[in-house]
């Protein structure tokens, strides 16, 4: 008897090798081409084939939702580095010190960006990470026009802020934040060498 997890293993094989072999995972929102599974209606009448009555997933969505993880788990790997688990969150670093713009980079390259702790878990997975290697990691905040008033990358405020005792004081001169090997943060200049700390 054919069921319907079994109809999908043609469709994740197909996904897996198109997310590997065109390595369009980053930004792509475009599903790969997979034959068509069948659908409830097109099964009525067919004693060979048996659905769940209670299936209400459309396949795509789950080929879709399937497509995210394994690129983001891809990303990840690419990184052969550290890795850490925080929420939905996963923080990896490959161990190389950059500057702000090489870091963001690397981690837009491999399908994430710059760690942005959002709250204590968050700060705790990143510090995990940023400890071992005994280097302090630039983070994905960075100040805004008005000096003293730090925001995430993608522009939103922040929500969690971990500063050390008296920062951020670059008062306009110090863009990028670090995070100290004891968890705080500091804001400083954007073209030294810190570690890269990614999230996925």
């Amino acid at each position: 008897m054919l069921s319907y997890s079994s109809c999908m293993i043609p469709a994740v094989a197909a996904l897996l090798v198109t997310c590997h072999a065109l390595r369009e995972c980053p930004g792509n929102t475009e599903l790969p081409e997979i034959p068509a599974l069948p659908q409830r209606d097109d099964l009525k009448g067919q004693s060979h084939l048996s659905l769940p009555n209670s299936l209400d997933t459309d396949p795509l969505d789950v080929i879709a939702d399937l497509k995210h993880r394994l690129c983001r788990l891809e990303g990840v790997l690419v990184l052969n580095g550290k890795i850490r688990k925080a929420g939905d969150k996963i923080f990896a670093s490959n161990g190389k010190k950059v500057d702000f713009a090489s870091a963001l980079g690397s981690c837009e390259e491999a399908g994430g960006t710059l760690a942005t702790p959002m709250n204590e878990e968050e700060n705790q997975a990143v510090l995990s990470i940023v400890k071992p290697y005994n280097q302090y990691a630039y983070l994905g905040i960075k100040e805004g026009e008005t000096p003293g008033q730090f925001k995430y990358i993608n522009g939103m405020p922040l929500s969690y802020t971990k500063w050390y005792k008296y920062e951020p004081n670059g008062k306009g001169t110090e863009k990028c934040v670090e995070m100290y090997t004891d968890g705080t943060w500091n804001d400083k200049r954007c073209n030294l060498n810190r570690l890269t700390v990614c999230e996925f």
